[in-house]
């Protein structure tokens, strides 16, 4: 009897993907997985090089294809060249983004700034505007069909007190995303919204390192831990598959329970 392949399916094969903020975290294993089942993957990366440049090299050394690509997603012209140049390298339009960059920064709502205030909603949500415009223009054009997926919150339906700048750019996301789901339906591009509770990454190291404070987060999930990068990944890269071609223009919460709010009596 034939041994099962232990190969991941191959569901993404000639698919042009763009993952934001791919160097590190949930974006990077999402590029990891994307490029395992067959897609060409742009890595988005700001700043130092060096991560963006070593998950390239994983990947071409498995076999896969992509492109490290410095990009910050909140200024117009940036994005604009890199999806430019993401055609050029991958030999035609995007045809799916996963708009995954991020930043969050804790102020009680009379301390914070108004830089840091705009900062967060420039990049967690202008930066998935201007990425998914310029993907969904290269993908109309070309008459392609595709996904476009964000990669959203539970706190854009959980309050977070000092985080309000966070939640405004979640919330904000999720009434986005349905309004462009809609519009862009009819040519056959699909928006979807996953949205992590509480995962493993390097945002959340300090959870890692203080033992009482994973203790309190984890009361606050019903199914006892935190999440892991690849499970998010592993969601993204099936909810962006012909397998959910009838999920649009919706939420899809990964989250441990979180979002059934455990505490509340």
């Amino acid at each position: 009897m034939a041994k099962e392949s232990q190969q991941p399916a191959r569901r993404h094969a000639a698919r042009r993907a763009l993952v934001t903020g791919a160097a590190t975290g949930i974006g990077r294993a999402t590029a990891s997985r994307l490029a395992a089942e067959g897609a060409a993957v742009v890595v988005n990366y700001i700043g130092d090089s060096g991560p963006a440049e070593s998950l390239v090299n994983d990947i071409e050394g498995a076999g896969g294809r992509a492109v490290a690509i410095a990009a910050d997603v909140s200024n117009e012209e940036q994005v604009t060249a890199m999806f430019g140049q993401a055609r050029e390298e991958l030999g035609g339009p995007v045809d799916l983004l996963v708009n995954n960059a991020g930043i969050e920064k804790p102020f009680p709502l009379v301390d914070m700034p108004l830089d840091e205030w705009n900062k967060v909603l420039s990049v967690n949500l202008t930066g998935a505007f201007l990425c998914a415009r310029e993907a969904a223009r290269g993908m109309i054009a070309a008459r392609a069909p595709g996904a476009i997926v964000n990669v959203s919150s539970v706190h854009e339906v959980i309050p977070w007190p000092s985080f309000g700048h966070y939640c405004a750019s979640k919330g904000g996301m999720k009434l986005w995303a349905q309004s462009v789901a809609k519009e862009l339906a009819p040519h056959g591009i699909r928006v979807v919204n996953v949205a992590p509770g509480a995962i493993l990454t390097p945002i959340n190291q300090a959870l890692v390192d203080d033992p009482e404070k994973a203790r309190e987060v984890q009361e606050e999930i019903p199914w006892g831990r935190l999440g892991k990068p690849e499970e998010i990944a592993a969601t993204i890269a099936w909810v962006a598959g012909s397998e959910a071609d009838y999920v649009v223009g919706t939420t899809l919460f990964v989250d441990g329970g979180m979002t059934l709010y455990p505490k509340f009596v």
